[in-house]
Order: structure tokens, then sequence, then C-alpha cells
């Protein structure tokens, strides 16, 4: 049976582009780019030109391009790096959202064991900041506010360029994860004040196990990783070639396709959701009033959980998710639902349906037709939905 894959958000498929891309720089060109002789100085020159295209993808300068190994680093290394340049003493105040990925939640609750003080900022039901809450928590001993720029489960976008010209008048360093964002909607770094930013290249049809942080010019900035002179010694390491090859490629096409991203791809989500509401009562759509990317949809439906949908649409060989990939195993509502204040009997029943340029009109004819027998089938096993059923028809 034909896999319909709508997971996008935890991973994407490599481009055939990426991947013809990379293959010569595994065997034939497989010299150091770092090494003085002309076999790996054609390494070198090929790093430098997926550094431009990176570049030209964000609207950044080539030497503001930081290559690493995943968006956990880049992450990791923004705020550790926003912490380690402070010269103010007490600077110790974080700033960032109750709905971060976790590799900012994760970091932030270990540096509040560590003594640092942290704001977890609200978001309302439908997911959007409170730019009030994030206007009154910059304070003068605020060091880095890290806000991401799109919600990995909802899709839901922040208002990132305004909360940075906040945080820019108060001499406060401004980090953002772009995990989600970059690639799907337009982003030009040259219209805003973001210090920082960072990119995994696996969540727009490069290879695993690359990532970027971008660093504005001026910007103070102390490595996390500390060796030989790779990446002007601000992230050393042999660099991954073959897949930041890969990532200069993906970039590439990422700037053919972001229109297609907003008009095709948003088109299949929009019809998606549509269809599903039209055919099945008690559902929720979470972020559904809110600015949103265009490939996005969490969906929750009353009185089943998530997992035993998932499990019965992966007999169907149809891939979707309960919410982050990195929270896979978890029988706990996500917590970016339960910080929009979502009721448990929805939570627990959320799936993430996230699409790519390559999904078909098809394939969500195939979701559309398959999904409301599964929901109805759950529900007639689920004593909650009989107790709410019965009341409605009292």
């Amino acid at each position: 049976m034909k896999t319909t894959y709508l997971d996008n958000n935890a991973t994407t498929k490599v481009a055939p582009e990426v991947i013809k891309e990379m293959l010569p720089y595994f065997d034939e060109f497989y010299g150091n780019p770092s090494s003085i002789h002309s076999f790996g100085g054609y390494v070198g020159k090929k790093l430098s030109e997926a550094r431009q295209e990176v570049a030209s993808l964000i609207g950044a300068e080539t030497d503001e391009v930081i290559f690493t190994s995943c968006g956990t680093e880049s992450d990791n290394t923004a705020i550790l790096s926003a912490l380690a340049v402070n010269t103010t003493p007490g600077k110790q105040h974080i700033v960032t959202s109750s709905v971060e990925h976790l590799a900012i939640k994760g970091l932030c609750e270990r540096l509040a064991g560590k003594g640092y003080r942290i704001t977890f900022l609200d978001v309302d039901g439908d997911g959007n900041l409170d730019m009030d809450q994030y206007e009154k928590s910059l304070t003068d001993d605020t060091a880095v506010v890290s806000l991401m720029w799109a919600n990995n489960e909802t899709g839901v976008i922040f208002p990132v360029e305004q909360a940075a010209r906040l945080a820019h008048e108060r001499d406060i360093i401004f980090h953002t994860d772009a995990v989600q964002a970059v690639g799907k909607i337009p982003i030009n770094m040259k219209n805003n004040t973001i210090n920082m930013l960072s990119i995994s290249g696996h969540k727009l049809h490069a290879p695993k196990g690359i990532g970027v942080l971008y660093v504005r010019r001026g910007t103070r900035f102390s490595s996390l990783m500390t060796g030989g002179h790779q990446e002007r010694g601000l992230r050393s390491g042999t660099e991954n070639t073959a897949s930041i090859i890969g990532l200069g490629k993906a970039c590439e096409l990422a700037v053919e396709n972001i229109e297609k991203e907003n008009t095709y791809v948003r088109q299949l989500r929009d019809r998606l959701e549509y269809e599903i509401q039209k055919r099945i009562p008690g559902l929720r759509i979470n972020g559904g009033k809110a600015l949103r990317l265009p490939n996005t949809s969490n969906i929750s439906f009353q009185f089943v959980e998530g997992e035993s949908i998932l499990l019965l649409m992966d007999q169907l060989n149809i891939c979707a998710s309960s919410g982050s990939a990195c929270t896979s195993g978890s029988s706990d509502p996500s917590h970016v639902l339960r910080a929009m204040g979502i009721p448990y009997n929805l939570a627990a029943g959320s799936i993430r349906f996230s699409l790519s340029i390559y999904n078909t009109d098809e394939e969500m004819d195939f979701v559309i037709e398959k999904l409301p027998p599964i929901i109805e089938r759950l529900r007639k096993i689920s004593p909650s939905w009989k107790t709410s059923s019965m009341r409605a028809n009292a």
C-alpha cells in the first residue's frame, strides 16, 4: 500500500535534486575542505556556494551563516552564547514562551536549576503570544529572548520581528527558532533586528544532521564548540560537507517553491480541514483562527486518544503525529495544547497533519475517506463519548 506521508514537521523527504547534488561528495570529491591542495579546495568552494544559497533564502550575508549539526545545536548555542557574552553582573533572566520546542524549553528548565530566572510567556486559546506580558517581562536583567517563529505543533506564527524590535530597544539579544518557518514563509533578515536564528536542514528537504545558526553582524557571540578554525572559529569540527552541499541545494529549491508552499500546499491543507470538519463532529482545529504556516493542521477529536487514531491510520500507511516527534512515546497531552488551555478530552485526541509540496489531492481524498470511520470506530468503544451522546439525546 502506498504511504501517505503527512508528518513533514517531523522530517521531510530529501528532495531528489538534493540527493543528486550530494552523491559526488561521498566518493568522487571526498577531500577535506580545509586542505590546502586543490582537491580539498574544490570541496571548500562548494561549501561557499552552499553558504550563499542559505544566505539567499533568508536574506542574510554569507558571513552570518554558521553551519551546525542540527536545529537543537543551533538553539542551544544561541542561548548559551547570549548568556556567556554578558558583561553586566546579575543579567540572568531569560524570556521564552510556554510553547517552545524542547530544544529551548528543556534547556531553559535546566538553566533554571542553575539559578537563572526564566519567564515562560503565556499564549491564548488560539496559540497567539501575549505581547502585553512580553513587553512587561523585559527588564534590566534580561540577557536573552528566545521565541519560535512558528510553532511546530500548531503552525501558529509569532510576531518575532516586532518582539525583536522591543528587545533591541533594551539592548537584549533576541533569538528565534525558525526551524519550521524557513522555506515555508518568506523571511528576510535585512528587514528585522533579530540577532540569531536557527535552521534545521531536514525540515526543508535536506538530510538530517545538518543545521544553521544565523548570527547577525555585530552580535556578540561565544562559540559552543572549540577546536579547529572551521566556520571562522565560531563552530569547530570538520564540516559535514555532503550534507552542507545538500542543504545549499535544498535552500535553492525552497526559494523556487515558496509560492507553491503558500498556494498549493495551503489549498491542500484547507481542503483537508474543511472536509474533515464536514464529516466528523466533536473536533477542534487548534490555532485555526490564528496566523499559521500554510502546511500545518492540528486537529483535536473529542473523547478519543490520539495514539489510537495514529495506530489505526498507520494500518492504512497514513503517517501523521500527535505532536512533536521529540515527545513521541509520551502519553501526556502536548505541552503546547495544555498551554493553550485545550480541555483534556480534546487535547488527548489531537493529531498533527503537516504537508509538503510532494503531497497530492489524491492523498487528501484518501485521508478524508478513511479518517471518519476510524474516529467513529474509536468513539463506539469510548465510555466518555457514549456518556456525552446520551446527555445530548436526553
